[in-house]
């Protein structure tokens, strides 16, 4: 199966959220072909969860894991620590009070 550029990816993404009125924004650009993705949900309350894929080889396809959540803070610590070994990293920020990212819908969960 052929994987998306990571521009596309984001592109469909933030179309995706749009469509459900969830606010988001791309706070880090990273390549257009290949950059990994990382979502950052904002509750807007203080607390934020990060999200990265990872691949299961077990059931042999591609899953979002929690990478780090609590303290927004901290979230955003987690993200820059990332960032700095990554310079292809891409970084959305979804802002949804409700807990949505979508991450797990038909599509995206893939």
């Amino acid at each position: 199966m052929a994987r998306l550029t990571a521009d596309l990816w984001v592109s469909a993404y933030l179309t995706r959220l749009r469509l459900s009125d969830i606010p988001a924004f791309v706070t880090r650009k990273g390549d257009a072909t290949a950059g990994a993705v990382m979502v950052k949900l904002n509750t807007l309350d203080g607390q934020a969860k990060a999200f990265q894929r990872e691949f299961n080889i077990l059931e042999d396809r591609r899953d979002w894991a929690v990478l780090a959540e609590g303290d927004e803070r901290d979230v955003d610590a987690a993200l820059s620590k990332q960032a700095s070994f990554d310079p292809d990293l891409w970084i959305i920020e979804v802002e949804d009070r409700q807990g949505r990212s979508l991450l797990d819908e038909p599509g995206l969960s893939d």
